[in-house]
């Protein structure tokens, strides 16, 4: 088994970290730049950044935080949120990001993932879906998970990663925040569909959530979580002992 990876989520909305649950209800945390530096200092493996309304609102992701983020911390960041054109993939990647987590600009524009693709290559491409049942199917979401797109999520991500995203962040808005375990019924329908890694996102709320995901769902490469991470409810160092303890690599 390979190394799990550990991905604490900084959402950003005007220049402070926030959390909510489900999507709603968003509560300030954080400096992102001071958050972004103790998660690289206490053992994250990579961290990743999302403007959290930069679709919503129409407007080009921050620079100037990222710049700053990118500056402090030498750990690979992933990130997202009003990414719409390739050059929004060159700005931010100018910025100092290691990847660029794609969601409602792929939508719009389902060319935009092998385009970006091509130019920067499958490994800078992250195809971020948040997925609710709606009807018992599971249905992509776009602009921060307000707008129902009608569109099936498992066939989506496959045809996304045929044209070129390399990694998937598949963000279940049913157990967002609710901090009650990963959603691994959709989880695992994801996997089964592509090859390429994908990250767990939403509902982690103890250490066990993180070791029954790398148990039940060993094709499953990472677990990102924020609000467990933010609020020092877990600390990344004894997650990380914890899955070591339980036969779950991980690097300390």
């Amino acid at each position: 088994m390979i190394t799990k990876r550990i991905i604490p989520c900084l959402d950003v909305r005007d220049g402070r970290v926030v959390k909510g649950v489900n999507f709603a209800g968003l509560g300030d945390v954080a400096s992102p730049v001071e958050l972004a530096e103790y998660y690289s200092a206490n053992g994250a493996d990579e961290l990743v950044f999302y403007d959290i309304t930069a679709s919503a609102e129409g407007r080009a992701l921050f620079t100037d935080i990222l710049c700053e983020t990118a500056r402090r911390v030498f750990i690979p960041l992933t990130v997202g949120g009003g990414v719409n054109s390739l050059a929004d993939f060159e700005r931010v990647l100018g910025c100092g990001a290691d990847k660029v987590s794609v969601n409602s600009g792929a939508i719009r524009n389902p060319a935009l993932v092998g385009e970006a693709a091509k130019r920067y290559g499958d490994q800078c491409v992250v195809l971020s879906a948040d997925v609710k049942r709606v009807d018992g199917v599971f249905r992509v979401f776009a602009k921060g998970g307000r707008e129902n797109t009608g569109m099936e999520a498992v066939e989506w991500i496959r045809r996304c990663v045929g044209d070129g995203a390399g990694e998937i962040v598949l963000n279940s808005i049913d157990t967002d925040g609710v901090k009650g375990g990963f959603d691994l019924e959709m989880l695992a329908a994801v996997c089964d569909a592509v090859s390429v890694p994908v990250i767990a996102s939403g509902g982690a709320g103890k250490i066990e959530d993180f070791i029954t995901l790398f148990r039940s769902l060993p094709k499953v490469d990472a677990g990102l979580a924020a609000s467990i991470f933010h609020f020092g409810e877990v600390s990344i160092r004894e997650l990380k002992e914890a899955m070591a303890a339980n036969g779950i690599p991980a690097r300390l």
